[in-house]
């Protein structure tokens, strides 16, 4: 099941956070890694900023993946995407892209890694398309506040969704404009 994560979830993001980002540890600059991946007070510090997560609930009550999402000016930002790593490959990760892509009424942008091939697959998978290197440069450096070492090495890609992605994520024929 899907919800709204309130503050009583923060331990549970971050420990799926944390577990999750185990996978970009050798791939990433070894300058922009860190254990732990996301510190407690940088996730509070996220929220404060307006990111407000989703996440994947099991019939048992266990939180097994979380997404955020971020309104900032004229667009909406995926943030923060991880899903524990005993649980990926079972479509958890699609599913909350889809719900939070169903909700968003302005462009939507995700920013990730240059080195995880996997992540930027898997949103090209539902519907993104990579953007060149110097809108990526432009839209990291007004919609994102990261190091100059991050937006060196990431990527942003923007939600335009081939007729079946737009369907799952319930925005019908049209990509949404600002």
């Amino acid at each position: 099941m899907i919800r709204q994560c309130s503050d009583a979830y923060i331990p549970a993001i971050e420990a799926i956070i944390n577990e999750a980002a185990r996978a970009y540890q050798g791939v990433i600059p070894p300058d922009c890694w860190h254990e732990p991946y996301m510190p407690h007070h940088e996730l509070l510090a996220e929220i404060a900023a307006g990111v407000h997560f989703w996440g994947w609930e099991e019939d048992s009550g266990l939180l097994v993946g979380v997404m955020g999402m971020q309104k900032v000016y004229d667009a909406t930002l995926i943030r923060h995407a991880y899903v524990l790593t005993a649980h990926q490959r079972r479509g958890i990760g699609g599913a909350l892209l889809a719900t939070l892509a169903g909700q968003a009424s302005r462009q939507l942008l995700v920013g990730t890694w240059a080195d995880a091939e996997w992540a930027i697959r898997f949103y090209e998978r539902h519907g993104f398309r990579l953007l060149p290197q110097e809108e990526k440069d432009r839209l990291l450096a007004s919609y994102w506040k990261i190091s100059r070492r991050q937006q060196e090495t990431s990527v942003v890609l923007v939600f335009t969704g081939d007729a079946r992605c737009r369907k799952e994520a319930g925005l019908g024929g049209q990509p949404p404009n600002s």
